[in-house]
């Protein structure tokens, strides 16, 4: 009966989810019903699901628009035509070309017309129809049309929402797409009031003076059937040709891997690849792990350097095939945490890249397997609470001020004012419906078949396709994706390799996990938690765990990177952790078996992997089962009923085991506690290969590592941060030059020239124009030369020469200056002369410069000091009571401390009252940090980035020392005072 169904994902427009859809369909006592959101298929998974578990047949279809206005409704006869309709969608999408007026004939699907008084149909297609409304019977046309054309004409009553309430909402959805008042709106911008699910004997009466127009409908939904397969593995096959072929490369390459990482006479890592080949060929996933190690060869093959992580990192054969560096025999992984024959869900590999080689790498993908194949996973956005308020707002025409003031306020009663009432009511029922579609941070689908079998795609920004569908969804109809992602510190790595190679001729290898974690350099550093731009590890919280925990080795620094994670903390045991880490005859163990398997931990379970060891070896669950066990706990379908459940097997098993009843019950609720917010230890471990790597960078190649940093943009902290760092490690810091500097941060030898692309206001078109220039006709001569040259805009040169990038001529900024300001509209660009012209010499004003001037420029050109140091710049000289590295030596004593700060964290306390943690730098380019109680930020707040005088107490715990702040106040800084042409020294109130 129902032929044109929306759901809320045909977006601002339907209010309905596909469950409640498919719902009201069952409490009508349908049989069938056809979902056909407008212009895309994102639903269509979901309703299929849910329509089965309710009994009905679901019909796919869609809805193609052009703007408000309708231009046809297609339905697939069956999967074949979903294919249809979402390939003919992907095309008009991803080619962006315009809907033609009718659609291409297909023997798979059913093509509906709306009817239209002066659109007469003669002839119609095999299968083409028109959809008529029970309101256009009596209009002109429609009594001849449906004479003439009897078995043609079918019932259209479109179904958008379920009552009056649902009706409001979709006119607000309109008035929020269409960007207008409510008042604004008309007919052709939304649907009807009447567009509800009727039931049958009220719909076959609207329809009564039009013969079978009932029959019909009923009939061509009959003729309609979907199926996805759900949970059929719908990636790519074979890589090879046949599974068999597959099986036969996958365990060759494995087994060379093996020698390669092993050696040939490591017995355990044969095993567990013997074990693990059994499973991936049995569930079929040897194509998924060769397409995977396909993409690494490729990048590994363009010098691309990558990091293999997450549950991934628990496979021998992914490390074997170099897709990790994480050793999960070493570790003591269980390859169960990444595939068992009982995992409900598909895995996936984690594939960080540098965000330069990243584009590249989905490049290969796409061409390699092919756009009908190859897509990005989709990702849905919903209008939050805030979000909501404002676009509500907007369409009730309320001011900016009145909708901040909705928006700020946490509660959604508003006392004596209708409009706001409405605007917080409908803000309520929009949270959480979807808004916009998107694609997913780095999932990469290949499937077997064309991808638009089950998904129309979109071309978002990326300019490569996406279905419209997100993960979740992909895992239900059983696609394993690979996620290609990106992050700045494969950035670090990776430009640091290229600079050592260019500066040093050295060629770091930093595969060499083996040789890494032994390196005396990087240990040092670990011990010392000296890790600025060192990925993971950088933080203040981070550095300050390092220390307490007297972090010495890699495997410690796994179990670091786990513990620091908010759950951990917050339970308590990471204290518990480091207490026992420190003295080790503190650790308690419940029972011989917990000894067993969590002596590496002291008994604190730290990782994700621990609750399956203790479910494996104290109740005697398998892997798989424990496995389930650890995901249905600290997954999102977690509920007290499957909690039960659980428990339940958990003590049938330590009862078969004889194990002390009283004791099993601690375990359990040991267990239940922790695997909520429990880290993965393949996940640690991946993070920990990363930052060994990144130490050891550092440790060997300082300057490069800090240059390929900042030329990142930076990590945890601002690029002066870490421009400070080179600085500490023996760098020789260059303002920006013409002749010598680069868009980019270079380095030569011991010196950094600063790259033009760290000076606020210069355009990125005129840096790479002075670089281009120099490289294609050499070095500037003198000012004049340069502006002849590159034509620069005067604005532009005057930021250049107020940090000092033409301090090559040796004439000083000020004349430089005035010379430019003569000069201005007598060059020519790039027009090269015979002879140069001489500009005569004119007595040009003394200058007054200072270094404080120059500093001052600096942080207003660059938002930083480079030639000085922001301790120059005080008023006072007073640098503290003690220094950073003198606090251990004050335990208890109340201090005067004087700070560069670099960086804030504010967390809630159990009461709801905000208390601080600072990071700041002391005169002497040690790190310190402060605590800020409730109290002390109510009275001395932070007031912006500066230098600090901070009062307090010195606490230490487990021998990592920080300031107790009790009063704090921000410093004043010297005045400077120029008479620069062009220039605007910044008062101290804008620093920066």
């Amino acid at each position: 009966m129902y032929i044109n169904c929306h759901t809320y994902y045909s977006l601002r427009y339907g209010t309905l989810s596909p469950e409640e859809l498919a719902g009201l369909a069952a409490s009508h006592g349908l049989r069938r019903i056809a979902l056909t959101d407008i212009n895309n298929s994102s639903a269509m998974p979901d309703f299929v699901r849910e329509c089965s578990k309710r009994g009905l047949e679901a019909v796919a279809g869609m809805e193609f628009r052009k703007g408000d206005r309708l231009l046809y409704i297609v339905l697939a006869r069956n999967p074949k035509g979903f294919g249809r309709i979402n390939a003919f969608r992907s095309l008009h999408n991803t080619a962006n070309i315009p809907l033609p007026p009718q659609f291409p004939v297909c023997e798979n699907t059913f093509v509906i017309y709306p009817f239209s008084p002066d659109g007469k149909r003669s002839e119609y297609g095999p299968n083409e129809y028109t959809g008529i409304r029970s309101d256009q019977l009596h209009m002109p046309g429609a009594a001849a049309a449906v004479k003439e054309h009897p078995d043609r004409m079918l019932a259209l009553h479109p179904v958008s929402f379920s009552d009056i309430r649902g009706y409001r909402l979709h006119l607000h959805l309109r008035a929020i797409d269409h960007n207008i008042l409510l008042s604004r709106l008309n007919a052709g911008n939304t649907g009807r009031q009447a567009d509800i699910m009727l039931p049958p004997r009220v719909l076959r009466q609207n329809f009564a003076t039009a013969g079978n127009i009932i029959n019909n409908t009923i009939k061509l939904l009959d003729k309609c059937s979907m199926d996805f397969e759900f949970g059929k593995p719908k990636n790519k096959k074979s890589f090879t040709g046949s599974r068999a072929s597959d099986r036969a490369l996958l365990e060759k390459l494995a087994t060379e891997g093996m020698l390669q990482r092993y050696g040939a006479k490591y017995k355990e890592a044969h095993r567990r690849i013997r074990h693990e080949l059994d499973i991936i060929d049995k569930l079929g996933f040897s194509s998924y792990f060769l397409i995977t190690w396909d993409i690494i060869r490729y990048s590994m093959s363009r010098g691309f350097y990558h990091v293999g992580r997450g549950s991934g990192a628990n496979s021998t054969v992914a490390y074997c095939l170099h897709i990790t560096d994480v050793d999960p025999a070493e570790l003591n992984l269980y390859f169960e945490r990444f595939i068992n024959p009982k995992r409900s869900t598909p895995p996936d590999f984690d594939i960080d890249y540098s965000w330069k080689d990243r584009d590249q790498v989905l490049d290969y993908i796409f061409k390699r397997y092919g756009n009908e194949h190859t897509a990005l996973l989709g990702t849905i956005s919903t209008f939050h609470r805030r979000s909501a308020i404002r676009e509500a707002g907007k369409a009730y025409g309320l001011p900016k001020s009145e909708i901040d003031m909705l928006a700020g306020q946490t509660s959604d009663k508003v006392s004596g004012d209708r409009v706001s009432a409405s605007v917080l009511d409908i803000a309520g029922q929009l949270a959480g419906l979807p808004n916009i579609r998107s694609i997913h941070a780095g999932g990469v689908l290949i499937s077997e078949e064309p991808v638009y079998m089950y998904s129309a795609l979109d071309l978002p920004a990326k300019g490569l396709p996406s279905v419209q569908w997100d993960m979740y969804v992909a895992e239900d109809l059983g696609f394993e994706k690979i996620d290609i992602l990106s992050q700045r510190g494969i950035g670090h790595i990776n430009e640091c390799v290229r600079l050592v190679s260019e500066n040093r001729k050295d060629q770091p290898d930093i595969h060499n996990m083996a040789a890494i974690k032994e390196d005396p350099k990087t240990l040092e550093l670990l011990k010392q938690g000296q890790a600025t731009g060192c990925f993971y590890i950088e933080s203040p919280a981070m550095r300050g765990l390092l220390k307490k925990l007297l972090c010495s080795n890699y495997i410690e620094l796994v179990a670091a990177s786990s513990i620091i994670r908010p759950g951990v903390s917050r339970s308590g045991m990471m204290q518990e952790y480091i207490k026992r880490r420190r003295d080790p005859s503190k650790a308690e163990y419940l029972h011989p078996v917990m000894e067993e398997q969590l002596k590496e931990t002291y008994g604190v379970m730290v990782y994700q992997e621990d609750v399956i060891r203790v479910c494996h070896h104290f109740a005697g669950l398998d892997l798989a089962d424990a496995d389930i066990l650890r995901r249905a706990m600290s997954g999102k379908y977690r509920s007290e009923k499957e909690m039960l459940g659980l428990a339940g097997r958990f003590f049938k098993g330590c009862r078969e085991k004889e194990r002390d009843e009283k004791i099993s019950k601690e375990i359990w609720r040991q267990i239940k506690s922790f695997a909520g917010y429990s880290f993965s230890k393949a996940h640690s471990a991946s993070f920990a290969v990363e930052s060994f790597q990144s130490l050891y960078l550092k440790g060997h190649y300082p300057l490069e590592f800090m240059t390929a940093v900042l030329n990142n943009f930076g990590g945890f902290y601002r690029s002066e941060v870490y421009f400070h760092e080179a600085k500490r490690l023996g760098a020789r810091i260059e303002l920006p030059c013409v002749n010598s500097s680069e868009y980019l941060n270079r380095i030569k030898k011991n010196t950094i020239y600063t790259g033009f692309v760290n000076i606020q206001d210069i355009e990125q078109k005129t840096a790479r124009l002075i670089v281009m220039e120099r490289e294609e006709n050499g070095l500037y001569s003198g000012l004049e030369d340069f502006v002849r040259r590159t034509g620069i805009k005067h604005e532009q040169l005057v930021i250049l020469i107020r940090i000092k990038a033409l301090r090559f001529t040796g004439t000083d900024k000020y004349k430089l200056l005035w010379r430019a300001c003569m000069i201005r509209g007598k060059t020519s660009f790039r027009h090269p002369e015979l002879f140069s012209t001489p500009y005569g010499n004119t007595v040009l004003p003394e200058p007054e410069n200072s270094p404080l001037t120059d500093a001052y420029d600096e942080i207003q050109l660059l938002g930083f000091t480079l030639s000085s140091s922001p301790f120059d710049l005080l008023k006072t000289s007073f640098r503290g009571d003690i220094a950073a590295r003198d606090m251990i030596s004050h335990n208890g004593r109340d201090v005067r401390m004087v700070g560069w700060l670099v960086n804030t964290k504010y967390v809630r306390t159990v009461k709801g009252e905000t208390m601080y943690f600072g990071c700041f730098i002391d005169a002497g380019g040690d790190f310190f940090d402060t605590i800020h109680f409730p109290d002390v930020v109510r009275r001395y707040p932070f007031s912006g980035k500066g230098v600090y005088l901070l009062i307090g107490q010195i606490q230490t715990e487990f021998s990592h020392p920080g300031l107790k702040v009790l009063r704090m106040a921000r410093l004043p800084f010297r005045p400077a005072q120029s008479g620069l042409p062009g220039s605007s020294a910044a008062p101290v109130l804008q620093y920066p």
